[in-house]
């Protein structure tokens, strides 16, 4: 069973946590991580581009000249996709961009991620992170403590307030509830500093 170092917000030693070989011990399976990637962020898409086709488009409600004798085309309407004004033909209407992904799928790509960044050294663990109040700089002394650079995700059990606000500000962090991360966030972040209760709630989540 893996272990690793329990830090507390001061950046010293506190003890030492056993982790789960079945959520932080897997072979990281990277193209499913890229399927389930590739589904969140098709979802974020709106899907609300649209064109008009030819019977969306004002005018044209009259034959533009009679069928023969002018010597000109055939035309029944001035808002045909020929004529400028007119419609467009085969354009984009709006449509659901999702992707169906099973949850199995997701919960072993979690579980990539964790076990790369644990065996990459890559998770932080802490005791419990608080803060007295809600400036950034409060965040950046916790920060410097821990010695932490490149894309930093802070993963907590709870919502935090005062977290949030104090780092919102702060390049390459992102703080959030372990209930609301997706896979694109986890693999949008270098190093991962999760709370002992954090931790615990990925390993509950993840068993299965």
């Amino acid at each position: 069973m893996p272990s690793i170092v329990v830090y507390n917000q001061l950046g010293a030693e506190v003890g030492k946590l056993n982790l789960s070989n079945k959520v932080f011990g897997v072979e990281p399976n990277m193209q499913v991580v890229y399927e389930v990637v590739n589904a969140e962020r098709a979802a974020m898409r709106q899907g609300t581009h649209k064109v008009k086709s030819r019977h969306e488009v004002s005018g044209g409600g009259r034959k533009p000249w009679r069928q023969k004798g002018t010597g000109r085309a055939r035309h029944g309407s001035i808002r045909a996709p020929q004529w400028r004004g007119g419609g467009v033909v085969f354009g984009p209407t709006p449509r659901s961009h999702r992707v169906k992904v099973n949850r199995k799928v997701v919960k072993q790509a979690v579980r990539s991620l964790l076990s790369d960044r644990f065996k990459n050294k890559n998770l932080v663990v802490l005791d419990k992170i608080e803060l007295e109040d809600f400036k950034t700089k409060s965040m950046i002394a916790v920060l410097n403590n821990l010695k932490l650079e490149g894309k930093i995700l802070i993963v907590t059990a709870e919502g935090d307030f005062n977290l949030f606000t104090a780092s919102r500000n702060i390049p390459n962090v992102y703080v959030q509830a372990k209930q609301h991360i997706s896979v694109y966030d986890l693999v949008n972040a270098d190093v991962y500093v999760a709370t002992e209760e954090a931790i615990k709630q990925y390993e509950e989540d993840l068993k299965k």
